[in-house]
């Protein structure tokens, strides 16, 4: 008899494990103990909210609301963070994306952008500090148009108004900029 939530014992292996590899990912980049614990946090629950978003188009906010205050704290705990970026890259994650959503609507009459990705992206400024935003937007941007260039090769029919969860997108993007960003951009 299946799990009653709905969970197959497949998917349940799965999920532990890309929580194993992200742990593991996480280690081998940053092993220092209380960036090592954020790093475990925050990839878990990108894949989480990418999962989701996948498969509902949603990105809840019993999830993205608690990532933005882990990484405000994490900020704070953190001496080498300048705690102040932190929080405008919070405030302007949200901002920027809630505006483009709100400018998407007001021109097309429909959704195109919801309040989730602004809170993904608010609780990404929260972890990387508001210098690092451009960079994961691009990012993001990048490999959702990747995305839909690979599926339009695989003969799948999208239009401009075929729905594309973003979420998955933006939180790789946010991972791959804690992880690397500081590396690569200097942020």
């Amino acid at each position: 008899m299946p799990p009653r939530s709905g969970v197959t014992v497949v998917q349940a292996g799965a999920a532990l494990g890309a929580a194993a590899a992200i742990a593991g990912w996480a280690a081998a980049v940053d092993p220092a103990p209380l960036r090592l614990a954020g790093n475990c946090l925050l990839g878990w629950c990108l894949l989480a909210l990418a999962w989701i978003d996948w498969r509902t188009l949603r990105l809840p906010n019993v999830l993205t609301l608690p990532l933005l205050a882990a990484g405000l704290a994490f900020a704070w705990a953190d001496a080498s963070a300048d705690f102040p970026a932190h929080v405008v890259g919070a405030g302007a994650g949200y901002a920027v994306l809630a505006l483009i959503g709100l400018v998407y609507r007001l021109m097309r009459g429909q959704e195109g952008l919801g309040l989730g990705d602004a809170k993904l992206l608010a609780a990404g400024g929260a972890w990387l500090g508001w210098a690092a935003l451009p960079v994961t937007v691009l990012l993001a941007t990048t490999l959702a148009l990747g995305l839909v260039l690979a599926q339009r090769l695989a003969g799948q029919a999208t239009t401009r108004d075929t729905a594309l969860p973003f979420g998955p997108m933006l939180a790789l993007a946010i991972w791959l900029m804690r992880l690397y960003g500081p590396a690569l951009t200097g942020y």
